[in-house]
This record gives structure tokens, sequence and C-alpha cells, in this order.
């Protein structure tokens, strides 16, 4: 992450509030394991619209576009309720990014990649999930500032999007049960295309250069493969 970048932390800090206790834990992606009762109605509705003001406000103006009383008010929560749901800026806009991989994968389900390998089919995933945020630079760029800046309170929201992330190239891999190899080159994909946001988003790659690094990281599959060199 570029400089300014880092800079914004300080600008962050005075908005992520005072101490507050945690809200219910949010129903992470299918599979993850959570001691905490699941939302009821209101409150799920009540998250739904926050993470709604903050993506709204991201998609205008950024990560510095995101205040938390700005957030409280056009979700019409009380800025109290919003911090016990979200403890900061920084939970909030990594909620947010799981919350967009989460309407990304839903749409993949009804559109599913149409390449003949595991290989073709994740980099043709990774690659409309790319263009998704492309069309949305602004929110694209407050969300991985967000996971940038994440520290270890921040953690479990952080796993959440990295299973989200494992679940839909795992999806697009047709796999239900992978080996670790395969979990391990998953891992490399998942930390290449993070980097090939970054970059993308500083200005230092274009979009040619970030679908050949996606489709180079991409052949790790196929190294993976039980049944090749059989």
């Amino acid at each position: 992450m570029p400089a300014e970048a880092k800079a914004d932390t300080n600008s962050a800090r005075p908005d992520s509030g005072p101490a507050a206790p945690h809200p219910p834990r949010l129903t992470p992606p299918s599979g993850a394991l959570t001691a905490s009762p699941p939302l009821t109605e209101r409150q799920e509705a009540r998250r739904r619209r926050i993470l709604h003001a903050s993506a709204q406000l991201a998609s205008r103006g950024g990560f510095d576009a995101v205040q938390m009383r700005e957030v409280a008010e056009s979700s019409q929560v009380a800025l109290g309720t919003l911090y016990r749901y979200f403890p900061s800026k920084v939970h909030l806009l990594v909620a947010t990014m799981q919350d967009q991989l989460e309407h990304m994968h839903g749409t993949l389900r009804k559109k599913p990649p149409s390449g003949d390998t595991a290989a073709d089919r994740v980099a043709e995933t990774l690659m409309r999930a790319f263009r998704a945020l492309q069309r949305e630079p602004h929110l694209a760029d407050a969300m991985v500032r967000a996971l940038t800046f994440a520290d270890r309170s921040v953690s479990p929201e952080v796993d959440q999007v990295s299973r989200m992330t494992t679940v839909i190239i795992l999806d697009a891999m047709g796999l239900d049960d992978p080996t670790p190899a395969q979990l391990s080159a998953v891992r490399v994909i998942e930390h290449t295309w993070h980097s090939a946001l970054i970059t993308w988003l500083s200005g230092r790659a274009s979009i040619a250069q970030v679908k050949i690094d996606i489709e180079t990281v991409c052949r790790l599959i196929d190294l993976t493969d039980p049944g090749e060199g059989r």
C-alpha cells in the first residue's frame, strides 16, 4: 500500500469510537463455526441497512468518506448502536467486503464460469469479481485499505473474508473436499488476487497485467490435481 494510504490510518483512528461490547457474532459462510447465536430478523435488517450505508458512502468518496456518524444517520440507527455492531470503521469496511463477496458468490452461482479446466474456471471467476470491483473503484479502495489496516481485533472479520474467497474459488474448481495441496494453492491464489487489487488501485498495474497474473497463478491448480500424471 502506498505511503499516502498509510497516512489515512491516523485520520481513521478518531472515528474508531469508544470501546463497546461486541454485537452478536455475524453468521459466517457455510461450514464456519461460531459460538454466538444468529442475529434476529430485526437485528439482521439493521445490519443490512448499516452495510448498505457503508457501501454507498464508500462508493461516493472512498475510505475517508465513511464516517461512523454519517453511517449511523444514513442507516437510521443510533451511533452507540452502530458501535455495538461494528467497533470501528475498519471493522465496518471489512464486513462490507464480506457482504460484497457474498453478493458476488450468489451472482456467480446463478451464472457459473464456463472454462474447460478448473484453472480456467477460477481465473474467469476471479476476473469477473475483479471487474465488479473495478466498476466501483472508490468502494474497492476503501475495502482493501480496511483489510490492510486491520489489526488483531479485526481478525474474525478478516477470516470471514478469507473463508468467503476460498468458498468462491473452490466452487469454481468444483471441489467439495480439497486436498491439503489444493488448499495451499487456493491460499496462494487468494494472496495474488489481493495483491493484484492493491497494485491496480495504486496505479501500478493495468487490467491486462492483472489478468496475466491471475491466469498464471491459477496454473497451480493443475499442479495439485491428484489425477494429473496418471
